[in-house]
Formats: structure tokens, sequence, C-alpha cells
């Protein structure tokens, strides 16, 4: 008996450590439950997204047949076909005849600023009638020298503009909407105009480039490359057809890189600006 002890004593030892590797062998799942808490899409939870556009007579919505914003109705029903999007609340601070400047002074009032604060997206068509000032000022006398000038005046209001719209909120995200062409039809003498609003768009694509939060939206190949009439009868603001196309190329742009940005890192202000 005395022998047979050391024995049963490894015998059990050795049946333990076998039971314990089959215990771990027969629980595998343990480690995928582990996995399965790893990430929650950001789409899980729909959300209500509240946007704020502000501008020119394209936010306003001016040849706009049914009188609701342009492309706003358009886009707001397009949003809301997206899986992560509950609802949309759309507030529309188009103005006509607006200017960089006096959009620039209507972000600082305490009515927009409110709007901004709760903000997620701010689309912004704006710089249209710049270029028609400079065009009216200078009509006897129009040089491309003239818009070179103006160009640049309209670069530093869409700075100002993006940040005062940091400055009201930081986690906003920016969308400035391209520049098209209808001037063709009131002036078609003047060939150049296609290369000018080319031009300032470049330079409006250049300040947004300066900016993580910010996106450009190019619509003037729309209202070129078509053989489709997109404008009203005033052959200058775009008809419902117009609107919707634009509203099209706005939802590809938020779909794509605006909406998944929303819940990352927001635009950090530098302090020493305050």
């Amino acid at each position: 008996m005395k022998k047979l002890f050391p024995l049963l004593l490894l015998s059990v030892l050795f049946l333990c450590s076998c039971n314990q590797d089959d215990q771990w062998a027969l629980h595998p799942e343990k480690k995928t439950a582990a996995q399965a808490f790893a990430q929650v899409p950001a789409d899980f939870i729909p959300r209500k997204l509240t946007v704020l556009s502000a501008g020119d007579s394209l936010t306003q919505g001016i040849g706009d047949s049914t009188n609701q914003g342009g492309y706003l109705p358009y886009l707001e029903t397009m949003l809301e076909k997206e899986k992560g999007i509950k609802e949309v609340d759309f507030y529309n601070y188009g103005v006509k005849g607006n200017r960089t400047t006096q959009l620039l002074k209507r972000l600082k009032t305490p009515e927009m600023k409110a709007v901004l604060q709760k903000s997620d997206i701010v689309i912004l068509t704006i710089g249209g009638n710049d270029i028609m000032k400079v065009v009216k000022d200078n009509i006897e006398n129009l040089q491309l020298s003239t818009f070179t000038t103006e160009k640049e005046s309209y670069q530093n209001h869409i700075t100002q503009i993006i940040e005062a719209i940091i400055q009201g909120n930081p986690q906003a995200k920016v969308v400035l909407v391209g520049l098209y062409n209808p001037f063709s039809k009131w002036f078609s003498e003047i060939k150049e105009l296609d290369e000018i609003v080319a031009d300032w768009n470049k330079t409006g694509q250049a300040v947004i480039a300066n900016y993580p939060n910010a996106y450009f939206v190019p619509i003037e190949d729309l209202f070129l490359n078509t053989n489709e009439n997109l404008l009203f009868t005033d052959n200058f603001h775009p008809n419902d057809k117009g609107y919707e196309m634009i509203a099209e190329r706005l939802n590809k742009t938020l779909e794509e890189q605006v909406l998944p940005d929303l819940d990352k890192t927001p635009y950090m202000v530098n302090s020493e600006e305050n």
C-alpha cells in the first residue's frame, strides 16, 4: 500500500492536469464573447442632425417653384434615408443678393449665433454676388485684372466666415458649395467668365483646404456639361431640376466625407486668437 500511494497521487495530478486542458479546449466562446464588445457602429443609434444653411439666393431658393428653399427639401429627403440619420432640422438663412461681407455680418448676429451653436453642419452658398458686383461696377471697362483684385478680397472674406463659424462652434462641419456660371446668358460677350468662375472656385477650395472640418462641393460642371435646362426663367438662378442636382452633389459629399467625420475630434481654435 505504501508503494501504491505515490503512484495514486501522481495519477490524480495527471488527471487533474488533463481535465484543466480539456476545460480550456471546451470553452473557446469565452474569447469570442470578449471580442463582441470591441466597438459599436456609429450608426447603431440613428441620430438627429441639425443643419444651418446660410448664404445667398441659392440657399433662399430663388427659382424654386415650390418656394420651399431650393436644394434644402431635396437634401433633407436624401439625408433622412441614411440609416444613421433619424431626423434632419434645417435652418435656412439664405438672403437674395448677399455677398461675403453681408453674410459675415449676419453670422455675428445673436439669432444666427444661437443656431450655429447647436448645428452639426453649416452649408454655405456665397460668392456669386461678389462676382456680379464686379461685373456691374466695371461693365464699361471690364478687365480680368479687376476680377483678380476682387478675388483676393473674396479669399479674405471666406476665411473670415470660416473662422467665425469655428469660433461659434468648433465641432461644426463647414461645407462650401462652389460657384457656377449663369452669367453667360446675361453677358455672352464676356467669354472669360467661365475662366473667372473656375479661378474663384480654386480660391474657395484653397481656403477650405486649411481647415480639417471643412469641405468643398463643386457644382460648376453640372451647369456646363449638360444639354438640359437647369436654370429658372430669369436665366440666372437654378430651376427645380437644378436645385435637385445640387442636392444630389451635396448629399454625395455629406455621405462619403462629412457624416463619417461627425464623431471625430473637433477643430481646435487657437486660444491665442480668442
